[in-house]
Formats: C-alpha cells, sequence, structure tokens
C-alpha cells in the first residue's frame, strides 16, 4: 500500500458488533447498521502523521496524558 507520509490525515473508525460482523448501508448512503439487528459501538479518532510521528487530533483531554498527545 501507499507509504504514510507527513501531512496525511486519516480518520480511523472502527466497529464492534455483539453479533456478526456483517452490516447494511442504509438507503441515505451514510448510516450503517448489524445485518443481524445485534448491539454496535462505534469509535473514531481523527489522526495525523506528523514528523515525529502519529498525532491523534481528536483525543478527549481524559486521553491526553501520554505518547502522541
Amino acid at each position: 500500500g501507499p507509504r504514510l507520509e507527513e501531512g496525511m490525515v486519516f480518520a480511523i473508525e472502527p466497529m464492534v458488533d455483539a453479533g456478526t460482523h456483517d452490516v447494511v448501508v442504509a438507503d441515505d448512503g451514510w448510516a450503517i447498521h448489524t445485518a443481524d439487528g445485534s448491539l454496535s459501538a462505534h469509535f473514531e479518532h481523527t489522526v495525523a502523521v506528523g514528523k515525529k510521528g502519529p498525532r491523534v487530533l481528536t483525543r478527549r483531554r481524559s486521553e491526553r496524558s501520554g505518547a502522541g498527545a
């Protein structure tokens, strides 16, 4: 794949499902639902590639201590 370079920004959006991993995109083309109707959770962070490594741009205050803050 492409090499990550300084200045690139990514949205990392994992979705954890209680049932199967199968999902359905709604008619609006945006919303996503589990195919089996099970509960799910969606998380997102925006990460920038910097000179010193990754930087999480969407980190909450409670998450800001430590590397990449």
